[in-house]
């Protein structure tokens, strides 16, 4: 496969920024991978979790060689630890750079699928969270959301006094990435709202796999997000069972993420 380092002037973020980025578009034949067709390819935008960084999937899982398997373009950016949303107060627009900016980009650049359901976005914990909330507020983008061990952590700061800790960040932490923190619950960084908002414009939700383990310290947020998705009778694949919040549990479901993602019946 070729990888490569990519830096671009982001508007949204008014600065430079760097993605690396996955394009199996150059094995020989007979390594026991299929060479690239030449047609356009399917791309994923795979987000990195809290204090990690856009070299995170390329160090600790096997996402090069998955992304050969399945013939999908992968691109992983930089969260800055912003949980991919729009920041208003800073003018950090960090969900208009994931959800359009660098979908655009990326597909001027390279052979990319413009269909939706060729355009997926996935990642893990804060990364997790960020690809739920950008493939639902982005919608009309994309087709496929995978989330692993997501961080759905509206559920959890919404409304919280200002002395509240929780041993990773505290009220003034959540408050300047989320904004107001009584009004996040039917904000668009609410997942719930988000999958309203879908259904009331009367777009198709995202084919959405989530997974996490059951040692997993996120658990419970992922429990109550399916439960909710049940509620509101939306289609999802959800898995639970033996893992931890590690690169164990992610690799293993990065793997089967994106053969349910590449399967001729989405589950």
């Amino acid at each position: 496969m070729a990888t490569m380092q990519i830096s671009l002037f982001s508007a949204s973020l008014k600065r430079e920024v760097s993605i690396q980025a996955i394009l199996p578009v150059d094995l020989p034949e007979g390594w026991g991978l299929p060479a690239w067709s030449g047609q356009p390819l399917k791309s994923l935008y795979l987000l990195h979790g809290f204090s990690g960084s856009q070299n995170d999937w390329l160090n600790f899982s096997r996402i090069r060689e998955l992304a050969d398997r399945h013939q999908v373009a992968v691109f992983m950016p930089a969260g800055e630890n912003r949980f991919y949303v729009n920041d208003e107060l800073r003018e950090e627009y960090y969900g208009e750079y994931i959800g359009r900016e660098l979908v655009d980009f990326t597909r001027k650049l390279f052979p990319l699928s413009a269909a939706r359901e060729d355009t997926w976005i996935g990642g893990l914990s804060m990364g997790g969270y960020g690809a739920i909330r950008n493939g639902l507020k982005y919608a009309e983008r994309f087709g496929r959301i995978i989330a692993l061990s997501s961080a759905l952590i509206p559920y959890r700061v919404a409304n919280i006094a200002p002395d509240y800790k929780d041993g990773i960040a505290s009220y003034s932490y959540y408050a300047s990435v989320f904004g107001d923190l009584s009004q996040l619950l039917g904000s668009d960084k609410d997942p719930e709202q988000l999958v309203r908002d879908v259904k009331a414009q009367g777009l198709a939700l995202p084919e959405l796999y989530m997974a996490c383990g059951t040692e997993d310290m996120l658990l419970d947020v992922n429990r109550r997000f399916h439960q909710f998705l049940e509620g509101e009778q939306a289609a999802h694949y959800y898995e639970e069972g033996p893992g931890d919040h590690n690169w164990v549990y992610w690799d293993k479901h990065i793997e089967a993420a994106l053969s349910w993602a590449t399967s001729p019946v989405v589950k």
